[in-house]
């Protein structure tokens, strides 16, 4: 197995890439694999919260599988590179949210699968970086739409320009990354995390996301309609009155996410 999937009891789904000796590089199998992984996710209500991760401390995801590709012909890398790309767009099409916990080298493929992920928490030894035109290409899954939307036009354009490869410290100066966390405690913390998400109302959860991924695509007063369109989705759950209920009697909210 390529890909590791557990959904732990307390609604969190923890993916990880296992490949070490190829640095969790993005293999045929191992994509295949982490297709397959995502369709589970999806059509799982239990989960509210999904973190994604890479085996070992050396690598979250190199990339593109390079030694696989040196045998492949110029129509065989495009279609390869397109299939790279529809992996991390499904990722960043799953309904609950999702951290990318960079346990360490992110390049490339690696990088832009953590891209496509709600926020990102990286090692304090993470080294990561589009580093695609020292290669004589450019990122093609998505790196060059997702890391200017995340960044800014200009600081995308001087890390991709120059295939800079930035530290943790770099990354999260420039809001390449959310947190940063010691090597040891990296998956403890972001498991802390998600466990606190996943504590609350999961339909809410859903709308929130909804209402600023679509939002963030278009102006402020299309963006208002759309977060109204998604509250109102929120107004006629159990979950609501369930939390109304819990607040005045001073305890933690059951949410079933009905």
């Amino acid at each position: 197995m390529s890909v590791t999937y557990e959904v732990k009891t307390d609604h969190i789904a923890v993916i990880t890439l296992k490949r070490p000796e190829a640095a969790n590089a993005l293999s045929h199998d191992l994509l295949d694999e982490l297709s397959s992984i995502i369709q589970k996710v999806k059509f799982n209500d239990e989960i509210r919260c999904v973190i994604i991760t890479g085996a070992g401390t050396r690598a979250f995801c190199a990339g593109a599988d390079l030694k696989e590709r040196k045998g492949m012909n110029e129509q065989e890398v495009i279609a390869t590179v397109r299939k790279i790309g529809r992996t991390i767009s499904s990722i960043e099409n799953i309904s609950v949210p999702t951290i990318a916990a960079i346990n360490g080298a992110a390049f490339g493929g690696g990088l832009e699968l953590a891209l496509a992920c709600d926020y990102r928490v990286a090692s304090d030894q993470a080294v990561m970086g589009l580093t695609e035109t020292s290669l004589a290409i450019i990122p093609g899954a998505g790196g060059t739409q997702r890391l200017s939307r995340l960044i800014g036009a200009g600081q995308a354009k001087r890390l991709i320009f120059s295939a800079t490869r930035c530290d943790a410290r770099q990354a999260f100066d420039i809001g390449l990354i959310e947190k940063i966390e010691s090597s040891e405690q990296l998956l403890d913390q972001v498991f802390s995390e998600a466990t606190q998400i996943a504590s609350h109302g999961p339909i809410a959860l859903r709308q929130a996301k909804k209402a600023i991924d679509l939002g963030m695509q278009t102006d402020l007063t299309t963006g208002l309609t759309i977060e109204s369109v998604c509250y109102e989705q929120t107004i006629a759950t159990e979950d609501r009155l369930e939390g109304l209920q819990a607040f005045a009697e001073k305890r933690q909210p059951k949410y079933q996410g009905k």
